[in-house]
């Protein structure tokens, strides 16, 4: 898939578990780690924008395209 999630990489720049952004934006742990791991079908624009805020990052820093 050339769509890479990059959640992981920002989550370690800010030193935040992936269980507290988890609780912070409103999602299970499981359905984060979903994301994360590029399982995800989609993602809502709330949810993205609720990452981005937690993360102090733009949409761009977590998600990026390999072709």
């Amino acid at each position: 898939m050339p769509i890479i999630i990059n959640i992981d990489v920002m989550l370690a720049k800010r030193k935040i578990k992936s269980k507290d952004l988890a609780q912070e934006i409103g999602i299970t742990p499981a359905n984060l780690s979903i994301l994360k791991n590029g399982k995800a079908k989609g993602v809502r624009f709330e949810t993205l924008e609720a990452i981005c805020k937690a993360l102090d990052c733009k949409p761009g820093d977590i998600i990026d395209y390999v072709a």
